[in-house]
């Protein structure tokens, strides 16, 4: 089914829309609707794959995540029961995707790997060389996280969601995520010290 165009006002500005709610879009799509389906997509894909990009530290690794949950999603929405949102249960995909990715990484790859970040003209050479010290021990210090503490702190930290949002996405209990969170932050606090 195509919607519609946008509506004219009298003066012939276009009208906003209302654009049908998340609920309604995914009953739409479970029954086969593709383009309320691409309505979700182009709703709900922004935000995830910044969440991806954060658990995976990749830009090209993280939309891949994201759209191979998307296909997961596309598979699954005639089982979807509505428990949560829509958004709340792609959350989950994505993250349980994400985890596998960062469970099937081999050792990291050489820091010269991860190649270099462009200072800027203004600073001193020692102020570049520390802040480029300074980034890469935060990605040594990501990616000595396990799988789990590392997607509880981005949800917590950089997100900014509650353990009962994140308990439900990662499907652990809360008590567990504030203890993965809390070892997140206390390695990652142990690691960055030097740069405080």
């Amino acid at each position: 089914m195509a919607y519609p165009g946008p509506e004219r006002a009298p003066d012939d500005t276009p009208v906003r829309e209302a654009r049908p709610d998340d609920g309604l879009l995914t009953v739409r799509a479970a029954e086969g609707d593709e383009e309320a389906f691409a309505v979700l997509v182009r709703e709900h894909a922004p935000v995830l794959v910044g969440l991806a990009t954060r658990l995976l530290g990749d830009r090209a690794e993280a939309e891949d995540a994201v759209q191979d949950a998307f296909i997961s999603a596309w598979r699954r929405l005639p089982e979807f029961r509505r428990h949560s949102s829509f958004g709340t249960w792609m959350y989950r995909i994505v993250t349980n995707r994400c985890l596998n990715v960062l469970r099937a990484r081999r050792p990291v790859t050489s820091l010269e790997a991860a190649g270099e970040f462009a200072a800027p003209e203004y600073d001193s050479p020692e102020r570049v060389t520390e802040a480029r010290d300074a980034v890469r021990g935060m990605r040594r210090a990501l990616d000595d996280l396990s799988a789990e503490q590392r997607a509880c702190w981005v949800l917590r930290e950089l997100d900014g969601h509650s353990y009962e949002f994140i308990a439900e996405t990662v499907g652990i209990s809360q008590e567990a995520v504030r203890a993965r969170v809390f070892r997140a932050r206390r390695c990652l606090t142990r690691a960055l010290g030097a740069w405080r």
